[in-house]
C-alpha cells in the first residue's frame, strides 16, 4: 500500500506540474517511446539474469507490493514455535524433535503457527539447522560453521535480484537516449515538412528522454532500495532463527537460546522483555 501511495505521489507531481506549467498530457503519449524504453530494458534484464533470478525478481516485486511479512506479529510466534522445540528437546531429548523436524506439515507444534508452515523457505532453514543435531552427525560448535555457510550463500542469493534491478534502473536513460536519437532521426527524414509537423517529432524524441529518466530515478531505483529493505527482512529472520538454534545447541536454557533471538533483533520488531515473559509464561500454562 505504502509503495503505491508513492507511485500516485510521483506521479502527481511530475504530471501535475507539467500539467500546471500549461501543458497537454496527450503530447506525452507515444507509444513508439515507450516501445523502445520498455523493451530495451526489458531485453537487457533477460539478458543479464539467470531464471532463477528473474523469478526471485518477480517474487520478490509481489513482496514489495504487499510488504516483507516479516512484522512483529511473525517474530512473536517465531519465538514461541522456538521455545515449544527447545522445551520439548530439553525435556524428552533431541530424538523426540524428530517427528516434528522430518514432517513439520503434521507436527502438533507446528501447526499451532500456519503462518510460519506457510514459509516453506524458514521451515526448510529450521529443520535443518535441527536435522544435524538430532542425528548427532556434528558436535554443537560445529553448527555455527554449517549455519554460517548457508547464511552467506543466502546472502548472495538475496542480493542477486536486488543488483540486477539496480543495473535495470541505471541503464533507462540510455535507453532514453536512445529512443531520443531514434526520434530525432525520424525527424531528419521529415526536415523539409512543415515546420509544426518538425516540432512535434522533435518533441516526442525528448518525451523518450524524459521517460527514461522519469522511470530511472522515480520508479526503477526507489524500487530497487524498496526491494533490498524486503530482502535484508528476510535475512533478518534467518538470522534469527540460526541465532536461536545454535544458542540451544551450545547448551543454553530454552529461554535464554529464545532471548538471544529475541536481542538480535531490530527495535520496532523486538518484544520486549515484559511482553516475552507474558508469551513464554502462556505457553507454559
Amino acid at each position: 500500500m505504502i509503495l503505491i501511495i508513492g507511485i500516485c505521489v510521483v506521479c502527481f507531481c511530475v504530471f501535475g506540474g507539467f500539467v500546471f506549467g500549461g501543458g497537454h498530457l496527450a503530447v506525452l503519449v507515444h507509444p513508439n517511446e515507450l516501445l523502445i524504453i520498455g523493451g530495451g530494458a526489458l531485453g537487457a534484464l533477460i539478458i543479464m539474469s539467470p531464471i532463477k533470478v528473474l523469478k526471485e525478481l518477480v517474487g520478490g516485486m509481489k513482496l514489495c507490493l504487499k510488504g516483507a511479512p516479516y512484522n512483529r506479529t511473525a517474530y512473536e510466534d517465531l519465538l514461541k514455535l522456538l521455545y515449544e522445540l527447545f522445551m520439548l528437546g530439553r525435556r524428552n531429548g533431541m530424538i523426540a524433535l524428530e517427528e516434528h523436524v522430518l514432517e513439520p506439515e503434521k507436527s502438533s507444534i507446528f501447526k499451532k503457527y500456519p503462518n510460519f508452515l506457510n514459509d516453506h523457505h524458514s521451515v526448510e532453514f529450521l529443520c535443518g539447522s535441527l536435522r544435524p543435531i538430532i542425528d548427532g552427525k556434528i558436535k554443537p560448535d560445529q553448527l555455527r560453521l554449517l549455519l554460517d555457510a548457508e547464511l552467506e550463500q543466502l546472502e548472495v542469493e538475496h542480493h542477486a535480484p536486488v543488483d540486477v534491478l539496480t543495473r535495470t534502473a541505471d541503464a533507462m536513460p540510455g535507453f532514453g537516449i536512445v529512443a531520443a536519437v531514434l526520434g530525432i532521426i525520424i525527424t531528419m527524414a521529415a526536415i523539409s515538412g512543415p515546420v509544426e509537423e518538425i516540432g512535434i517529432e522533435v518533441a516526442a524524441a525528448l518525451v523518450g528522454t524524459f521517460l527514461g529518466i522519469l522511470i530511472a530515478y522515480g520508479f526503477l531505483s526507489p524500487l530497487a532500495v524498496n526491494l533490498q529493505f524486503v530482502k535484508t527482512a528476510e535475512m533478518d529472520y534467518t538470522k534469527c532463527i540460526a541465532a536461536c538454534v545454535t544458542g540451544f545447541a551450545g547448551g543454553m536454557a530454552p529461554v535464554t537460546a529464545v532471548e538471544l533471538g529475541r536481542r538480535g533483533l531490530s527495535s520496532d520488531m523486538r518484544p520486549s522483555a515484559n511482553d516475552m515473559e507474558t508469551m513464554l509464561k502462556s505457553l507454559k500454562s
